[in-house]
């Protein structure tokens, strides 16, 4: 389980194709304190801790992981959104965040206003149908407050220290992102569904 908040950028060392599979390799902070076998999200997606090569950690992607999030696309140098699991007792300062992707969109707008940032993201229809104005939505991790629903996608104001701290500073129009529904939203929706059915 995670938060959303995002506790450290890193940056790919490699992204190995193991035929339909990879390893993701990434140098960041705190791999002194990671251990094999730990969650760390990547980008809003839950792995594994593989292996721990000095200064940082290793992933096996499995095929479904590359077919429904957009962590295929890395390369040597991007930059990525990192969270470990949360531990009992933690402040819960986002949202409840699984690190289960549920499709990706892409970066339609990037602009300035003020200190803030405007980003808007496209959303695929089924994701679309479980958002709601001032709800959350993991962004490639980051746990965000929708500021307005479009016909096709989300609106997202960004605070500096978000901006900062996250890789959106490095963003461009047409990134793809993961996207994480929010897990009560889904849980409603099923329900729902089922109950008219």
């Amino acid at each position: 389980m995670f938060t959303g908040l995002v506790e450290a950028v890193g940056n790919v060392v490699s992204l190995e194709s193991r035929g339909e599979q990879a390893r993701l390799t990434i140098e960041l902070p705190f791999s002194a304190e990671l251990k094999l076998g730990d969650s760390v999200a990547v980008n809003g997606c839950c792995l594994t801790v593989e292996a721990l090569p000095p200064g940082g950690a290793a992933f096996d992607l499995l095929s479904s992981t590359l077919r429904v999030t957009s962590l295929g696309g890395l390369h040597t140098g991007s930059y990525v959104n990192l969270e470990r699991a949360m531990m009992v007792g933690d402040r819960f300062g986002g949202h409840f965040v699984q690190g289960h992707v549920d499709a990706t969109g892409k970066i339609t707008r990037l602009e300035t206003s003020g200190q803030d940032h405007i980003v808007a993201v496209s959303l695929p229809p089924e994701i679309h149908l479980l958002c709601v104005d001032k709800g959350s939505l993991a962004i490639d991790g980051i746990s965000l407050t929708i500021a307005e629903l479009t016909a096709n996608g989300a609106v997202f104001w960004i605070t500096p220290h978000t901006w900062e701290h996250t890789h959106l500073h490095d963003a461009r129009i047409g990134q793809p992102v993961n996207l994480e529904a929010d897990m009560l939203a889904k849980h409603v929706a099923k329900l729902v569904a089922a109950r008219m059915a």
